[in-house]
């Protein structure tokens, strides 16, 4: 991966309907969306040059606008094209997608009912960071101190960009006690997702998740919750309360960036990844790969 900054880049962004050079995507330093926080976005991967699942991608950007009160001037065929386009004129095959809509800087304060709504969408090379058998190995998460907020406070079903302060704030302090990442409860103090992914626990053969009733129901957790029915393993959608964790055998997370990604320990509970894991981390890459059906 392009390990350079991410503002000094060769390539093309494309912003509000035309591909301008990377370093030339800018915006003011009053932009609503920076203040405010009043911005979705999404993440998506290539494989093989294509993006997969660019409409259920997309269909969730403009419904994360909707729920923020904005309305995007692209229709989703055209910002699925505006994507095909980025991806294709920064020669990506494997590769992420981050669309992001904004309000603009028109107005300043918290109401913006005159400020445009900017749409602007990136790509850069992302290759898989690890092989299965390195996958496998899984990775340590701390509990965090931060909890996913009640429906009732924030709109916890937008990709919305303020959503991500408390994932921030929560994987920082995991990777400065060492660990990789952080599990969130929410604030019925039951387990939720990862900072950027959702998390499954596997019981004596049994997929057990958490209801997304105040987080995102996933692209990737749906996908992932298909092919494990697809394989006859059975799925459970349900509360789970963090000191079931001492039952469970395996635990994954994922997501976008995630894929399928074993789990081997949080906090004090222990987990050995095992053959459901490897399994649907397989059966994962077959369906980005288009070798079976998503």
């Amino acid at each position: 991966m392009d390990t350079s900054s991410f503002s000094d880049r060769d390539g093309f962004i494309w912003l509000n309907g035309k591909l301008v050079p990377w370093r030339d995507a800018n915006i003011h330093v009053l932009t609503h969306g920076l203040h405010y926080a009043s911005s979705v976005f999404e993440g998506e991967r290539v494989y093989d040059g294509e993006i997969f699942k660019l409409r259920e991608h997309t269909d969730r950007l403009i419904e994360s606008a909707r729920i923020l009160g904005f309305t995007l001037e692209q229709t989703a065929e055209e910002i699925n094209e505006a994507s095909r386009q980025t991806v294709s004129a920064n020669k990506i095959v494997d590769g992420y997608v981050r669309p992001v809509a904004w309000r603009g800087s028109e107005m300043m304060g918290v109401s913006a009912q005159s400020n445009r709504i900017n749409l602007a969408i990136a790509a850069w090379v992302w290759p898989s960071y690890f092989s299965p058998e390195a996958r496998m190995k899984g990775i340590r998460l701390k509990l965090s101190s931060w909890k996913r907020p009640s429906p009732e406070t924030i709109p916890t079903q937008s990709k919305a960009a303020g959503l991500y302060m408390i994932c921030t704030l929560s994987k920082h302090q995991a990777e400065a006690e060492g660990f990789d990442d952080a599990l969130m409860l929410d604030y019925r103090g039951r387990i939720a997702e990862a900072t950027g992914a959702n998390i499954f626990f596997i019981r004596d053969g049994v997929l057990h998740t958490p209801t997304p009733d105040c987080f995102l129901d996933g692209i990737t957790r749906r996908t992932v919750i298909d092919l494990a029915k697809a394989r006859g393993i059975e799925v459970v959608e349900r509360a789970i309360m963090p000191e079931e964790m001492a039952e469970f055998e395996e635990c994954f997370l994922t997501g976008t960036a995630a894929e399928v990604t074993p789990v081997s320990s949080i906090d004090t509970y222990q987990f050995v990844p095992g053959d459901i894991c490897a399994q649907l981390i397989k059966d994962y890459d077959a369906c980005v790969r288009r070798k079976i059906a998503a």
